[in-house]
């Protein structure tokens, strides 16, 4: 679908230079002399480069729908994530790579989203929270507050994260998968 370069927005997807972008700012600039133009902060979602352009009211970009469609995870084979379309049962597999550091955080039977732009796919986004046990946690260091104060623990995926002190090694916790953070403990 065209639009023109004034009705781009953050969070819409690109096709630009052959390629596909993620708009991630865009300001609205009105110069005294000249025409009014948008400066579009893009990232690249195959590679993650970054660009800035200038679009002017007049240009035409092609703006692309991304299919979003949930996959259940399944499992690891060497480097190689498996995942199934749970309407359809066929099976998708991606690179450890593209899914990144949070890919410690799938577990069995977990429902993903994948983005997909014609029939590939480009992005993906895993559940918000996660509850995961501590495997170790620091002991507790006489005088610290309860509420100011925070101490490294891993847990059973091997990440480490900052837990608050009363938390101890085989207790369950929920994490932010985005910010890789304690949230509470799990009941």
């Amino acid at each position: 679908m065209k639009i023109n370069g004034n009705e781009i927005k953050p969070g819409n997807v690109l096709q630009h230079q052959d390629t596909l972008w993620a708009v991630v700012k865009v300001e609205h600039v009105k110069p005294g002399k000249g025409g009014a133009f948008a400066q579009v902060e893009m990232k690249n979602l195959l590679d993650g480069r970054k660009l800035n352009e200038r679009f002017r009211s007049e240009d035409k970009v092609e703006r692309v729908r991304l299919e979003q469609k949930d996959f259940q995870y399944l499992y690891t084979q060497e480097d190689m994530l498996i995942f199934m379309d749970t309407e359809t049962y066929e099976q998708l597999e991606l690179q450890k790579d593209f899914v990144g550091d949070r890919s410690a955080f799938l577990q069995d039977g977990m429902m993903v989203t994948v983005e997909l732009h014609e029939d590939r796919p480009i992005g993906i986004t895993l559940p918000q929270y996660v509850t995961l046990q501590i495997a170790e946690a620091d002991a507790v260091v006489k005088g610290q507050t309860q509420s100011s104060s925070y101490k490294p623990a891993i847990m059973e995926n091997g990440v480490r994260v900052m837990v608050p002190p009363f938390i101890t090694a085989g207790e369950k916790i929920i994490v932010d998968t985005g910010t890789l953070e304690y949230v509470r403990r799990a009941d």
